[in-house]
């Protein structure tokens, strides 16, 4: 570029020592005016590409390479392998005693003069719980006894008798057959003191029968007896007792549920409006089905607790088994109407939907019955803005 600059510059030096400026020589001015511009766009453009080629050399497709992993998503996945799920069966159902004792008049009945416990009390088996009036009874009684003692004197009167027989007939002065006579009437009015004995006995069991007494030792669930009141055989239930304070839950549960439950299963019962649960386990399941609901009753044998009151509504969760199924979280499973799906990422790093059935759910997480065997790639959330087929950058996060 300096030599050419030197060529004009000795042209126009030549020009004005001449003093003549035709027209050949203009022509050769503008031409090499032209040249150098040429040749000057010829450099830039040389500068440019040679300078673009090396920046995409090393740097630019680097840099376009960044770009690009730039714009694929990070998505967390984890392998959820085989885990243990407990099957439960969700169901509701009343509380009740498990040994529910009704109490009643036992014997003739009659006029209530005290009642002596109150519902919540615990009684002992044979304890008095109410007592009848047994003025009558108790002359009977009296009058009995009186004749038993008239028998036993009696009865040693016909001793004595014999025994005084027994010692003159060796003399002569009774005969064989007066002391055989003598020894009959003594053995009957032994016999009629046994009677008047029996007698005693069965009016102190009548009398005593006035007393209305606990069947078992338990707890006094209702009292529907009054002092005053006159209570007989036909007066129905005075007092309801659960035998042993033992409570359960008869949970309803649907005929498919029932069918493989063991009795032992271990259950959880939540009484409604209350924030306890109580242990227990399944004792006996229902042999019937009602026609009616499709339903049975499995019950669940509870320990006592104020809390449990026979009549109440409960929910129960009962443990049936278990099996081995994935468990993913919340977040991982998605629905559309097709159906449950959750993303896995292939072996090209790519978002595939893969169509699931979900089996238990728990506060641990969804069971998937059906679609995964625990070895894929499963994406644990913002699995619901992938697209199938689109690539991603996979973050494995470790099983718990």
């Amino acid at each position: 570029m300096n030599y050419e600059s030197g060529v004009i510059e000795s042209q126009g030096a030549h020009a004005l020592s001449d003093g003549r400026e035709d027209a050949g020589a203009g022509r050769r001015r503008t031409l090499i005016i032209a040249l150098v511009l040429a040749a000057l766009a010829a450099a830039a453009a040389y500068y440019f590409f040679r300078g673009g080629g090396e920046a995409q050399g090393p740097g630019g497709p680097a840099e376009a390479k960044g770009k690009r992993e730039a714009q694929v998503p990070n998505v967390t996945v984890v392998a959820p392998g085989l885990q243990p799920i407990a099957r439960t069966i969700s169901a509701t159902g009343t509380l009740a005693a498990r040994r529910d004792l009704p109490v009643g008049v036992a014997g003739e009945g009659g006029l209530v003069t005290r009642v002596l416990v109150e519902p919540g009390q615990w009684v002992g088996a044979g304890q008095v719980l109410a007592t009848v009036d047994r003025s009558v009874q108790t002359q009977t009684l009296a009058q009995l006894a009186a004749q038993v003692n008239v028998a036993r004197a009696e009865a040693q009167l016909a001793q004595s008798e014999l025994e005084r027989a027994q010692a003159l007939v060796s003399r002569g002065f009774v005969s064989k057959a007066d002391v055989q006579r003598r020894t009959a009437t003594r053995d009957q009015a032994l016999a009629r003191v046994r009677v008047a004995q029996a007698a005693v006995a069965e009016q102190r069991a009548r009398t005593g029968r006035l007393d209305i007494r606990a069947p078992a030792a338990g707890l006094i669930l209702t009292r529907q007896v009054e002092p005053g009141q006159i209570v007989g055989q036909g007066s129905g239930v005075l007092f309801r007792m659960a035998e042993g304070g033992r409570m359960e839950m008869q949970a309803r549960l649907a005929e498919s549920d029932l069918i493989g439950l063991p009795v032992g299963s271990r259950a959880t019962v939540t009484p409604v409006g209350s924030e306890r649960s109580f242990p227990g386990q399944v004792w006996q399941v229902s042999p019937v089905i009602d026609p009616q609901t499709r339903q049975g009753i499995a019950r669940i044998a509870l320990g006592y607790d104020r809390a449990l009151r026979p009549g109440g509504f409960a929910a129960a969760q009962i443990v049936k088994g278990a099996t081995q199924a994935p468990l993913l979280p919340d977040s991982a499973v998605l629905s559309d109407q097709q159906g449950s799906f959750v993303y896995v990422v292939d072996a090209r790093n790519r978002a595939v939907r893969r169509d699931v059935k979900i089996g238990q759910v728990s506060d641990a997480g969804v069971a998937i019955a059906e679609g995964l065997d625990g070895t894929e790639r499963v994406v644990l959330s913002a699995g619901g803005f992938l697209t199938p087929g689109q690539t991603v950058k996979p973050v494995v996060q470790a099983r718990r």
